[in-house]
């Protein structure tokens, strides 16, 4: 009598083991493929050799190099544009901004200050008032330094031009951008002026803002937000002394301001 057994022999593979298996060895599969595939990714890529972006601006172009050089990264001066009071040939802007993680090697690309500036006429501003004067320093190019004033039966006219402290002649030649002196006469019966609001301002903004009102700057203080020229010139006020009010002062005086990236106004 043959012997029966009961279901399948035990050497049959059933149609769910043979699934099983071959899903696990496509799944294998697919793992070491991304595996390699992410192996030979990252020594393309360089992965992991990154560097930060250091902060160039402000700098000459040769100081930027040997800057860079040490983070491992590359320099190009890709544009060049004029900006007031900054040096000539500092570095104005970067791209990737200082503290950008990139690869070693990376090029940063760098906006420059003009080395050659325009050279424009010193106008004759003898005899104008002193908005007169500040309109036509404005239409050469020039910007008004400080308000000196003198005492004199008229107010607010134009006595003495200066430059770097010195007289200078009608029609000479000078950087365009330079700031010129304005020596004003005073009466004291007419002497008082109001403080406008600067709060909430930039620094040129203000500054322009000081001398329509017959005042100059005293001071800028610029908080630790504040690290380089670009941030000057961006920089909001958040406080002024002394505050404005409907108090006059004596034209001529000074106004300090305090600047900040992030503050807001007081």
């Amino acid at each position: 009598m043959s012997n029966i057994t009961n279901g399948k022999d035990k050497n049959d593979s059933s149609p769910a083991k043979y699934f099983l298996k071959n899903l696990g060895a496509a799944v294998l599969l697919v793992a070491l493929l991304v595996f390699g595939a992410q192996l030979a990714l990252n020594l393309i890529t360089r992965h992991g050799k990154t560097t930060t972006v250091p902060d160039l601006t402000s700098l000459t172009v040769e100081q930027a190099e040997q800057v860079a050089a040490e983070a491992g990264v590359r320099v190009e001066v890709v544009d060049s544009i004029y900006v007031r009071k900054m040096e000539k040939g500092a570095i104005y802007t970067q791209n990737p901004k200082p503290g950008s993680t990139v690869k070693k090697g990376r090029r940063i690309m760098l906006t420059i200050n003009n080395v050659n500036v325009r050279k424009v006429e010193m106008p004759n501003i003898v005899g104008l008032s002193t908005r007169q004067a500040k309109a036509e320093l404005a239409a050469k190019g020039l910007n008004v330094g400080k308000l000196i004033y003198v005492n004199d039966i008229a107010t607010n006219n134009v006595m003495r031009q200066l430059y770097n402290g010195k007289p200078i002649r009608p029609g000479r030649k000078i950087d365009a951008g330079s700031d010129i002196d304005i020596e004003t006469g005073l009466n004291p019966v007419d002497d008082r002026t109001l403080v406008p609001r600067l709060k909430g301002m930039k620094y040129f903004s203000a500054i322009d803002l000081l001398h329509d009102n017959y005042l100059n700057l005293q001071k800028a203080v610029f908080d630790s937000t504040v690290r380089n020229y670009a941030d000057t010139i961006t920089a909001t006020i958040y406080k002024q002394s002394p505050a404005n009010s409907k108090n006059t002062v004596k034209m001529g005086s000074g106004v300090t301001i305090y600047l900040s990236k992030n503050k807001p106004a007081e």
